[in-house]
């Protein structure tokens, strides 16, 4: 029930020192601003994170080669480990069952591309069909290399969304021709990627089309496949980690190749690098609501000892309204009234300025590993559950000290 005489009271005995109420509050308006900000980087930190995973598959297990670095079955060191359409095909028979979406890459950088009087050097690849998942790339105009363009290696070209906005400039670029090194290429699709203009500055062709076109026999730069994965995380990457392990040691031997020679042979799997990632976050969050915590728990020692002085101050009044018959629990509302209203007061204001400086700075933010920092509802919730009990906990212990005091003590109190 709503009391005017206690509010009234309350307001009194604060407004009897202004400066100290003022620096209590403050105390615990800059502990929870402090929090807020801290969270809020937080989560724009995960945001800047999550969006660089999703650039390309998170389940991607991603095959390279390099030059030997060891001796290996009587060949020096020092080869450069040339992978080859059947080393491609042997992984993707072996591991059918556990490959979602697969391609291999025969890649031109910095190749140079012709439309008419325009033209660029941009990459280009010869891939498989699946690159479009692997890639997460999502078509905007006309379709994306198909299976049978790659089996009757057709001239035909995807381009990203950079190359059209550079070579035709506004003009539809389907079903017109391109010229990569003299060579013909009919455009059938133009793709966005969620990695922007590095990754829309690419020219898709078939695998095999480009290896009749440029030179490249059977030979391949690398390949990747995205795995399928079990609704259990950790269980997935424990899994990806077995398969990344096997190709791995698959390659090696196909190539004759030290199974220690990490040069030679390297597998990314994203999948256990998103692990890694993930788990640095969560480090960071938790450290992020210690200092804050820890900076509120400044706040609330002051509003506790604040308190204490308040009732040291009142022992006299405390002690009449004891004698006139008031019971602790009455003494014990009225101080942990008076806490939780400062402290919630002052830890709103600090709560509702941190997040209107994250709606306000969070958009000016250019990062890609923080992106759109802010805290969200059940957060902001938890940090008013936090107020109320810090408020509750700040005035307790005043207030049972309050409520033990004997009246005849307390009239004699100066």
């Amino acid at each position: 029930m709503f009391d005017l005489e206690r509010w009234q009271e309350i307001f009194e005995t604060l407004s009897k020192n202004k400066l100290r109420t003022f620096l209590t509050g403050l105390s615990v308006a800059s502990g929870i601003f402090i929090l807020v900000i801290l969270l809020g980087f937080s989560t724009g930190i995960q945001n800047g994170v999550k969006s660089e995973f999703q650039k390309d598959a998170t389940n991607l297990v991603s095959v390279w080669t390099g030059v030997t670095t060891k001796e290996y079955k009587g060949l020096n060191p020092g080869r450069y480990v040339q992978l080859k359409n059947d080393d491609y095909t042997a992984i993707s028979n072996k591991y059918a069952e556990n490959i979602e979406h697969e391609s291999a890459f025969y890649t031109i950088w910095g190749g140079l591309v012709n439309y008419k009087n325009e033209s660029g050097n941009y990459r280009i690849q010869g891939i498989l069909p699946g690159n479009q998942f692997i890639e997460n790339a999502d078509v905007s105009q006309g379709r994306f290399i198909s299976v049978t363009d790659v089996d009757e290696s057709k001239k035909v070209a995807v381009i990203g969304n950079k190359v059209s906005q550079d070579l035709f400039k506004g003009e539809d670029p389907l079903n017109k021709n391109i010229s990569l090194y003299g060579i013909s290429f009919k455009v059938v699709g133009v793709f966005y990627d969620p990695g922007g203009e590095r990754d829309e500055s690419k020219v898709f062709l078939p695998l095999t089309t480009a290896q009749l076109a440029f030179n490249g026999a059977d030979r391949i730069r690398n390949m990747m496949f995205t795995l399928k994965m079990s609704d259990n995380f950790e269980q997935a990457v424990e899994e990806s980690k077995v398969i990344s392990s096997a190709i791995e040691s698959e390659i090696k031997q196909r190539q004759t190749v030290a199974p220690d020679d990490t040069n030679a042979v390297r597998v990314y799997n994203t999948l256990e690098e998103a692990k890694k990632i993930f788990s640095l976050i969560d480090t960071i969050a938790a450290v992020f609501w210690f200092v804050g915590i820890g900076t509120i728990i400044a706040g609330v020692v002051g509003v506790g000892n604040i308190m204490l002085i308040i009732v040291k101050e009142r022992t006299k009044e405390i002690g009449i309204r004891k004698a006139l018959g008031a019971q602790p629990w009455s003494i014990i509302g009225m101080i942990l009234q008076e806490s939780v209203f400062v402290t919630m007061f002052a830890g709103l204001f600090g709560l509702i300025l941190g997040l209107a400086l994250l709606e306000l700075v969070g958009p000016l933010i250019e990062s890609d590993f923080i992106k759109y920092p802010q805290v969200d509802f059940n957060t902001a919730l938890a940090t008013v559950f936090i107020l109320v009990f810090a408020g509750a906990l700040a005035g307790f212990f005043p207030a049972y000290r309050a409520a033990k005091i004997k009246p005849i003590v307390a009239l004699r109190d100066e």
